[in-house]
């Protein structure tokens, strides 16, 4: 396990979730000895499930993704691997985002981490938004959400770009608040 690498020099991402905490144990140890990763997160969440999120250099990610695949088995609940991932999204995920004005908010809520963490990606790639908040699966049953800023044509089209490239079934909600009042934007980010 390489924590000592920059996570915002990570060429990519992966998501692995699994039903069971003892499972996730198992996936965690698989992938970390397969492949020189960085775990951002590795931490059981409601509703007993499993959440590891790692990255890497692209081959290194993708062995370490299958090996925690291999060992998640019939208990996988979700995963992702994004080679190329945009440069905002880890510190997002880190939750070290500044605040971001913008005239629009957009509000996305996926059912798992992995759904969540590919949407905040497709949104960042599609136009020139910020992620204000990301919360992943912690306090919210293992769902994940975040909050985006923007002009609000830039806010709509990544609220498209969401939209296109989720996974219907994954997809709790997609909002739009344009013009947010001073009094919400700190519940917001």
């Amino acid at each position: 396990m390489n924590h000592g690498a920059r996570r915002s020099a990570l060429e990519a991402v992966a998501v692995v979730e699994t039903a069971s905490i003892a499972r996730g144990f198992v996936a965690l140890d698989a992938l970390v000895k397969k492949a020189a990763v960085t775990v951002a997160r590795a931490a059981p969440v409601s509703p007993g499930k499993f959440v590891l999120i790692f990255g890497g250099d692209v081959e290194a990610t993708r062995e370490s993704h299958q090996a925690a695949l291999e060992a998640a088995g019939s208990g996988l609940v979700d995963e992702l691997f994004l080679p190329g991932a945009h440069p905002s999204l880890l510190p997002a995920i880190d939750a070290a985002v500044a605040h971001a004005p913008g005239e629009a908010i957009g509000i996305v809520e996926m059912s798992t981490v992995a759904a969540a963490v590919l949407a905040a990606d497709a949104a960042l790639k599609a136009v020139d938004v910020a992620v204000l908040r990301m919360h992943l699966a912690v306090g919210v049953g293992g769902k994940g959400w975040f909050t985006l800023a923007g002009a609000l044509a830039d806010v709509e089209a990544a609220l498209g770009a969401v939209k296109a490239a989720a996974r219907e079934d994954r997809v709790v909600a997609i909002e739009l608040i344009a013009q947010p009042h001073g009094e919400i934007r700190g519940f917001l980010a």
